[in-house]
């Protein structure tokens, strides 16, 4: 599979360089915060971008059973090279942070053949978790992802190829996507060269229909209304994914764990997950709720150890597999003076809740958020406090942070 993709991001590389470019123009270069500095070439028919963003932080966390543990950090330290060249119909990204012992997250090249199609080859922020997942981390509307999203993703990066249109029916917006991919996350070349991935090729797709038009440009990127649209948005989403032979507890990585057959060769489960989620946006109120079921199809003959002796029990599968289901829903409002207020409720619940030592856990988390919009999501500033409930544990989590991007 990844030889077959790199192939097909060569090709498009070749092709870029057998066009004949010939700068007829003087170089422009313009920069503005949260837009990169760009350079353009030939009236704007190519276009290189170098940009980032980083989120300084203090932070502090304090559970029943412990002190209170106090940060200074940066929570993420992109940065980005993008570029496209609008007469080939090819673009590209790659992003970094590295605030990540492995700092590599988008590395991509697309093709848009026509205006409402457009063909990705690399390692992508997929589209097939929830909606919260699907927004980079620049325009979340908390510093922090919910509860559904930690617990059942990772980075949301996969390696593989992505194909995505968009067009309308009357005044609903229709947008279809599919992907294939390696079914190992982000970095899935592992360490070194030689590494290789496990089980088989994961297949998912979303859809997401607008049936009251599309969003302003630039706000279906970002959470809160912050561009304020005029008459009511609404976007309702489904997606599903079908991972084949997963050995990592999200699906985003690969050698976490192995299972077994009887002859001691690796014989790994498949791994599904469906999300639905709605996300709603009028004059500067914007709602999102999403929800997810994570499951997984194991065949007997499974077992935990290469001598075939300890034969994998039903409930088991739960202690290698983030299994069951999560609810997050969140609400904002963002006045007139750029100051926004944002609500956000989750909650977890295992498949097997009579499995004590399943990785979800019945939990559930309430946070409150209060934000400047110095420049939108460019440049802005915030708190926000956390109250995540399993058991008869709690936990209080408290943050404030600044956010620019350049």
């Amino acid at each position: 599979m990844k030889n077959i993709i790199l192939s097909i991001t060569i090709l498009f590389s070749l092709n870029l360089k057998a066009q004949e470019v010939t700068i007829s123009n003087p170089l422009e270069a313009n920069f503005k915060v949260g837009n990169a500095l760009d350079f353009k070439f030939n009236d704007g028919n190519y276009l290189f971008k170098i940009g980032g963003m980083i989120q300084p932080f203090v932070g502090l966390q304090k559970d029943s059973t412990s002190d209170a543990k106090y940060f200074l950090n940066t929570k993420r330290t992109y940065f980005n090279i993008s570029g496209k060249a609008a007469k080939e119909k090819i673009s590209f990204l790659i992003q970094t942070d590295f605030s990540l012992s492995t700092s590599l997250l988008d590395a991509w090249v697309a093709y848009m053949p026509y205006k409402n199609l457009k063909f990705t080859v690399g390692q992508v922020q997929t589209f097939t978790n929830n909606k919260e997942m699907n927004i980079m981390e620049n325009q979340l509307q908390f510093i922090d992802r919910s509860l559904v999203s930690d617990q059942f993703s990772a980075t949301g990066r996969e390696f593989g190829l992505f194909i995505e249109s968009k067009f309308k029916l009357s005044k609903i917006g229709i947008v279809p996507q599919v992907a294939i991919t390696s079914g190992d996350g982000r970095n899935s070349f592992g360490a070194s060269s030689i590494d290789y991935d496990f089980g088989g090729l994961k297949y998912a797709g979303r859809i997401n229909l607008y049936p009251l038009g599309y969003f302003t440009e630039g706000n279906s990127t970002q959470i809160a209304d912050i561009k304020k649209e005029a008459k009511p948005k609404l976007v309702l989403g489904i997606s599903g994914s079908y991972n084949q032979g997963a050995s990592n507890s999200k699906g985003e990585g690969h050698g976490s764990f192995l299972l077994y057959n009887e002859l001691g060769k690796t014989k790994l489960p498949d791994y599904r997950k469906v999300y639905y989620d709605l996300h709603f946006k009028y004059k500067g109120f914007s709602f999102l709720t999403e929800y997810v079921i994570a499951t997984a199809k194991v065949t007997e003959g499974t077992f935990i150890d290469l001598t075939g002796i300890n034969e994998l029990q039903i409930t088991q599968i739960s202690q290698f597999l983030a299994l069951g289901t999560g609810l997050n829903t969140q609400l904002g409002y963002v006045y007139h003076k750029k100051y926004g207020i944002d609500f956000r409720y989750s909650m977890v619940t295992p498949e097997f809740a009579t499995n004590t030592n399943s990785l979800i856990k019945e939990r559930n988390e309430w946070t409150v958020g209060l934000t400047k919009y110095v420049d939108e999501n460019n440049l802005k500033y915030g708190t926000s406090l956390s109250q995540i409930n399993s058991g008869t544990s709690t936990k209080i989590s408290g943050s404030f942070f600044v956010q620019i991007a350049f």
